[in-house]
């Protein structure tokens, strides 16, 4: 039993590293998308590990199934060759940025194991109710409704903004007469109709003589 479970931690965890490889150093978007999805299956490989079955099926159903779907819609809008613009630093903050990250994540390892006590700290067995849905429910309703309330709150603010920000771009139909009139748009009724100027004048006596022959049918 202990084989085969070392044998899932070692493929999970490959399939992290790798996908997380092939999302940074992948040229096609769509291989790193691809790589994501990896990624996140060895993670959800990892919480099984942890007996965490249910956050295991939120990493599956939510990151899996929506996040990376999302990502591809957009890859499939804007098409696979569509590149970012250049950016325009050189190669020498980059390499700084590098070699501080890297120099800050050994002193933290180094810290971490200087600090650490000598030998395995036995941690005690995990009670059956762990990482159940019953038990994250009650945990998340009870002690944790006030977090939840407020990062409820927080995304309704944020969908509340983006319909906003991408109404406030367009031009809203409904408001166009009011916006004509308020500038002082010319009435039509007040428009003067233009005659065509291929159309020949009237002669002097023509609109006289059917003025007259009218008004003799009318007394007749």
């Amino acid at each position: 039993m202990k084989i085969f479970e070392f044998a899932f931690f070692g493929l999970a965890s490959l399939l992290v590293l790798l996908g997380g490889l092939a999302t940074v150093a992948a040229r096609n978007p769509i291989r790193g998308a691809m790589g994501l999805l990896t990624s996140i299956v060895g993670i959800a490989g990892l919480y099984l590990m942890l007996a965490a079955e249910f956050l295991a099926a939120i990493q599956i159903l939510v990151y899996a199934g929506a996040v990376v779907i999302l990502f591809l819609f957009v890859i499939m809008l804007l098409g696979p060759s569509a590149t970012s613009p250049r950016d325009a630093r050189t190669a020498v903050p980059r390499y700084i940025g590098a070699g501080v990250f890297a120099a800050g994540s050994i002193g933290a390892l180094l810290l971490a194991a200087s600090a650490g006590k000598p030998g395995v700290t036995a941690l005690p067995p995990a009670p059956e109710s762990l990482g159940t849905i019953d038990a994250l429910g009650h945990e998340l309703f009870t002690k944790g409704i006030v977090p939840f309330e407020l990062s409820g709150a927080l995304l309704l603010v944020a969908v509340v903004g983006a319909v906003a920000v991408a109404r406030g771009k367009q031009v809203d139909p409904t408001l166009l007469p009011a916006a004509s009139a308020a500038a002082g748009s010319p009435d039509p009724r007040d428009q003067v109709p233009v005659r065509d100027a291929a159309t020949p004048d009237p002669q002097p006596g023509a609109l006289t003589g059917h003025f007259t022959m009218s008004t003799k049918e009318s007394k007749s």
